[in-house]
């Protein structure tokens, strides 16, 4: 499959502004647009934004929560986006975790991985135009059809996955698969259990594609840069799905020092555990050519579509990154 490179959605400080970089970055080549959902923007009001000002970009969710739309409400905002850029739509779907799904939302985060599994089953159903006829573990739809066209082509499905029984699942399920704040030497690691994944439904593992975000920051000032992103990384990886999976990426030390913290509830604990050394392993940090050098290796670790996600304060800084590491 060949690379691509990709842009991340949305930027501060609201709609317009993820539609006006929507619209420079399909201007500077960008293949494809990626959509975040984590208490910013609605991200199928950002894509439909999106495709309103783009002609050829593709542009996919990356990803949302398996647990705080409803399958009927996934379907219908998917195909409104679709409908809205034919073709060119994606839907990432992931599991989440429970800061979003049971803290901020009061939903019980239980057996995730069934629930991307019955979610993604259930929403193709429905977007091939069934009628929905479903009762699994964790969710129950019966009776909803799709009120308007059936998209044409099929819109591809991804999962967003971190460890190995969600990447398996990825490589047995979806189209594609969503990767997000790993060290490049992870990476054949994750890779692997998408081929086992694939291997199991008699699937070719080559056809599903690899996206993945990357924090990237292009700067000299390297220590604020790095201040930015272990603010942004502490709390994440003091999640319980996200702990585990840096202590499985080699962070082992670090993982439990932060979770320590956490519910010591003492944040410069945690801040101090994430320390230089893994800030400068999961984000990209430098000069812009530095920046391009550190996505191509993960390109060569596997990964076939790198997604920019510029850390800035503002639409100005965050545009100015997307044009230095214009493809």
């Amino acid at each position: 499959m060949a690379t691509r490179l990709a842009a991340s959605l949305p930027i501060p400080p609201d709609v317009p502004a993820s539609q006006r970089a929507a619209q420079r970055a399909e201007e500077l080549g960008y293949e494809s647009l990626w959509i975040a959902d984590s208490g910013g923007p609605d991200p199928f009001v950002v894509a439909a934004a999106a495709a309103a000002v783009t002609k050829s970009v593709r542009i996919g969710t990356a990803v949302i929560p398996a647990y705080t739309r409803t399958p009927p409400v996934i379907s219908s905002a998917a195909a409104s986006c679709a409908a809205l850029a034919p073709g060119r739509f994606i839907l990432g779907i992931g599991a989440s975790s429970e800061n979003i799904v049971q803290k901020w939302s009061g939903i019980p985060f239980q057996r995730p991985l069934s629930r991307v599994r019955e979610t993604v089953s259930t929403v193709r159903s429905i977007l091939a135009g069934h009628k929905s006829d479903f009762s699994g573990r964790t969710l129950q739809s019966q009776g909803y059809r799709l009120q308007m066209p059936i998209p044409d082509p099929a819109i591809p499905i991804h999962v967003g996955a971190l460890g190995p029984p969600m990447l398996e699942l990825a490589g047995e399920i979806a189209d594609g698969v969503t990767l997000n704040m790993m060290p490049v030497e992870a990476v054949p690691r994750m890779l692997e259990h998408v081929r086992i994944g694939a291997a199991r439904a008699g699937r070719d593992a080559d056809a599903i594609e690899v996206v993945a975000r990357f924090m990237v920051c292009i700067t000299d000032d390297r220590d604020g840069a790095r201040a930015m992103m272990r603010a942004f990384f502490g709390p994440y990886f003091a999640t319980s799905v996200y702990n585990r999976f840096v202590s499985w990426c080699g962070f082992e030390e670090e993982a439990a020092e932060i979770r320590a913290g956490w519910e010591a509830r003492d944040r410069a604990r945690v801040g101090a555990a994430v320390g230089d050394s893994m800030i400068d392993r999961l984000a990209v940090i430098g000069s812009a050519e530095e920046c391009r050098e550190r996505l191509e290796a993960f390109r060569a670790a596997g990964v076939t579509t790198p997604m920019v996600n510029p850390i800035a304060g503002d639409e100005a800084s965050a545009i100015a990154m997307l044009e230095a590491l214009a493809p």
